[in-house]
């Protein structure tokens, strides 16, 4: 039996990079046959029937069949997993409030969709931003669901600052480990290297790099200004990064944005807040403790987790307006 998975926005520069890396097998294991249901806007029904004619093409041995609409009840059928990769961008003059406010009309809906027409264990990755709190409006809407089965995509800023370390310190990416997202997935997220190893030892390096921080958090500002365009490859393999550990598990740590309950790191409650987490054989994930706040991160965390309220409170307002 074939696993069903939706990707949003799936005529986008991220999906386009994503597709082939779900469908060859790197996310949900090389032997797992897919189904793969492609939404985009009506707007973009000519170009997402290109994306169908170049995936044909490739002739995947693991895809059953490849499903593209405009309809959201349609795509969000029996789904097991979805990359919510589709958002508003932001637009120049556009402040965060108006991007929010934009964003909450779509993410309120898809998470009705996902309630009412998906698996009861579908796992949601939120790609588009703000993605956190784009996540917290699906899973506010989406009552028939639990909580734990909606996260945000963090895991692009843990792999730059991998790299970074990688670079800095002339080790193998594959031998690093224990590098943490922590909050939001802004300009305010806390990139912690204090906890990194390669190959077990401890990585020569101050603990809190006021330069490697402000790389990480200004990555895709760089990005854009050297391409011109967003983020893509990397957050595509980012996307597929989070989801291959979340369905097939992980005993790395690894940094995902997930429901807090207040109780963890000093995170404020019900908001997604980037984590270290492990997720289990049954596809759970679970929150690791045991790493030590110093008084900066505990600062740190304190500004992210204030931005994520001040989201919050700004998203759920425009909600009340729908």
């Amino acid at each position: 039996m074939s696993v069903r998975v939706l990707v949003t926005g799936a005529a986008g520069q991220i999906a386009y990079s994503l597709i082939p890396l779900i469908c060859r097998g790197d996310v949900f294991g090389p032997e797992t046959p897919i189904t793969l249901v492609l939404l985009d806007i009506p707007f973009m029904e000519a170009v997402l029937k290109g994306v169908v004619m170049e995936i044909h093409d490739c002739a995947y041995p693991l895809l059953v069949e490849v499903i593209a609409t405009s309809v959201e009840e349609e795509g969000f059928k029996g789904i097991d997993a979805a990359f919510l990769v589709g958002a508003l961008p932001r637009r120049e003059g556009m402040e965060r409030k108006d991007l929010l406010a934009a964003n909450v009309k779509i993410f309120a809906s898809q998470g009705k969709a996902l309630a009412n027409h998906s698996s009861p264990n579908v796992k949601v990755l939120v790609v588009g931003n703000p993605a956190n709190t784009n996540a917290l409006i699906a899973l506010k809407n989406a009552s028939k669901l639990s909580p734990l089965n909606f996260t945000a995509m963090t895991r692009l800023d843990q792999n730059r600052a991998v790299a970074q370390l990688s670079l800095k310190n002339n080790v193998a990416v594959r031998d690093i480990k224990n590098v943490i997202i922590w909050g939001n997935h802004s300009g305010t997220q806390f990139p912690d290297v204090s906890n990194a190893t390669a190959s077990g030892s401890k990585l020569p390096f101050t603990a809190h790099d006021p330069a490697l921080i402000e790389l990480v958090q200004k990555r895709g500002a760089a990005v854009i200004a050297a391409r011109k365009l967003s983020s893509a490859m990397s957050a595509a393999k980012a996307a597929a990064d989070h989801m291959r550990d979340w369905w097939q598990g992980t005993s790395d740590v690894v940094s995902m944005g997930v429901i807090s309950d207040g109780t963890k790191y000093g995170a404020p409650a019900d908001v997604i807040f980037s984590f270290p987490v492990t997720v289990d054989a049954s596809k759970q994930w679970k929150i690791v403790d045991g790493f030590e706040l110093d008084a900066v991160a505990v600062e740190k965390l304190k500004i992210t987790g204030a931005e994520l309220l001040e989201e919050r409170s700004e998203a759920l307002a425009a909600t009340s307006s729908l």
